[in-house]
């Protein structure tokens, strides 16, 4: 069996670790995209209207966990008032059940009896018509 010499493998395994760079070092920019654009060979792109310039910040940089965030704009319920609106919500839902059981019965209109149907007895045969056997 030939095997290749070891310094052979170190030719291989340091051209691997230069191409990985070389390929890891291509995701931190877009060289393609700024060559078309500086050439004039991109799609122009409109500029942002102003609204939107405001409202976003210049560089979207990425928040760092553990970054304190600012407090909350109105103050946590206290007990009582979070018992003061679970009543208003529960007198609620018994108002809205009473209303919908009245309208239950409001519209609770019996179901339409079925057509009845000649039987074949009293059934006239029409007039024109033969009948063929089989």
């Amino acid at each position: 069996m030939n095997f290749p010499s070891a310094p052979s493998v170190r030719a291989i395994l340091v051209g691997c670790a230069i191409l990985a760079s070389a390929v890891t070092a291509g995701c931190s920019g877009n060289p393609t995209g700024d060559f078309l654009e500086s050439s004039g060979l991109a799609p122009k792109t409109a500029p942002r209207p102003d609204f939107v310039a405001a409202s976003r910040p210049q560089s979207l940089d990425y928040i760092p966990i553990g970054t304190p965030q600012q407090g909350r704009p109105t103050a946590a319920k206290t007990t009582d008032e979070v018992k003061a609106a679970e009543a208003e919500l529960d007198a609620l839902r018994a108002q809205n059940q009473t209303r919908g059981e009245a309208a239950a019965q409001l519209g609770g209109t019996p179901a339409p009896e079925p057509v009845a149907m000649p039987t074949t007895a009293s059934a006239k045969p029409q007039k024109g018509k033969k009948k063929t056997t089989p």
